[in-house]
């Protein structure tokens, strides 16, 4: 895979390498500096505006008397001018699918496989705000913007829960390492790892968050994903059909019969890879793209992409694997000099116009964009 050039202090002087060895899901990890010069994309006007639009998710958390309180976007601006000057956060999630400096700013951590990553959240938080001491079932990433945070963290294994709180906050943290960390530093948590961040004044905190589904889930989605592509031929007979004591009863030769029938369904690595393909490429629920007002026919978009290449949608996902392209939950499979050049779109969500080949590679891109997908570069 391509990738940006690994800012050397990004993992504070560790190769990527001896992170994936030492760190990676095993232990925290503390780096001062990791973006010098970072201090945050938006600042907490522009996030609030950002969580009261229809199409974003965010949360808005408030304490009082040592208690938390939870409330689900989107807002209004008016639900943040009566909020005390301490003790509440506002996260929005997927601040990637709304701003390119995000998607830019992702792109130093394509070390880890885009199938992993979730998105980048956001929060802002006057002194004293946080969301309580709790764990993650995620790898993340914590970037420290504007202000300062003090984390907390602990790796006990006590996951007892505050019964009826609105969050899922630990009921007895035990505190192991503290740190503050200014604009810049980030934090390396592994899933599981308990934490506890809290604004020493109006601080943003940007975190990159990697996926970890649950097999249960990945089993459950395959399931789904199996029963529009199985086929199972005949039907249930029995010609031979015997009286039975109980009539309730299901017969040992139904079982058997069906059995027979459902043995029939089969997959293979090949099923999985595009079942991971379709399923991680798919946008959440709220997640829509919008079509171009006044579309290129396909020879206009030639020309444009020959002089300007193509970028992906924010809100896009592109995944690739042996020759086939998933977009947004969809497959497509191409002949290996186009998926290397489909794959270089995926990998970078750019294509320079000096490696696009026209012939080939337009009617596909073309139809891409005119759903939305992506746009001509500029």
């Amino acid at each position: 895979m391509k990738t940006l050039p690994t800012i050397p202090t990004l993992l504070g002087g560790l190769s990527v390498a001896e992170f994936l060895r030492d760190y990676w899901q095993k232990k925290p990890l503390l780096i001062r500096k990791a973006l010098p010069d970072f201090q945050g994309l938006l600042d907490e006007r522009q996030l609030i505006d950002l969580a009261c639009g229809d199409d974003v998710q965010a949360r808005l958390v408030t304490q009082q008397r040592g208690k938390f309180d939870l409330q689900q976007g989107p807002f209004e601006p008016a639900d943040f001018s009566s909020l005390s000057k301490k003790k509440w956060t506002v996260l929005v999630q997927g601040v990637n699918h709304h701003l390119a400096s995000a998607t830019t700013l992702l792109q130093h951590f394509d070390f880890i496989p885009h199938t992993r990553l979730d998105d980048l959240m956001v929060s802002y938080a006057p002194k004293g705000g946080g969301v309580g001491p709790h764990f993650d079932s995620y790898d993340v990433f914590l970037l420290q913007g504007k202000g300062t945070r003090r984390w907390q963290i602990s790796t006990q294994a006590d996951r007892t829960l505050i019964e009826g709180a609105p969050l899922r906050i630990l009921s007895d943290f035990k505190i192991e390492q503290e740190w503050l960390l200014e604009a810049g530093d980030m934090l390396y948590l592994p899933p599981q790892c308990a934490h506890n961040g809290i604004a020493e004044d109006d601080c943003m905190t940007y975190s990159i968050g990697f996926r970890t589904p649950a097999y249960q889930e990945l089993a459950e989605q395959f399931l789904v994903y199996l029963q529009d592509r199985i086929c199972v031929d005949g039907m249930y007979a029995d010609p031979d059909l015997q009286t039975q004591q109980h009539p309730s009863e299901i017969s040992s030769a139904m079982v058997e019969q069906v059995t027979r029938a459902i043995n029939q369904i089969r997959w293979d690595k090949e099923d999985i890879a595009n079942f991971l393909g379709c399923y991680l490429s798919e946008p959440k629920s709220h997640i829509f793209f919008d079509a171009p007002q006044r579309p290129m026919n396909e020879d206009k978009f030639g020309l444009a992409i020959k002089k300007h290449g193509v970028v992906l949608d924010l809100k896009c996902q592109m995944l690739c694997h042996a020759d086939t392209v998933f977009m947004n939950g969809e497959a497509q499979a191409f002949a290996p000099t186009l998926y290397k050049q489909l794959r270089e779109l995926a990998d970078l969500r750019t294509l320079p116009a000096i490696s696009v080949n026209l012939t080939e590679i337009c009617p596909i891109l073309h139809q891409w964009y005119l759903d939305g997908f992506l746009t001509a570069g500029k």
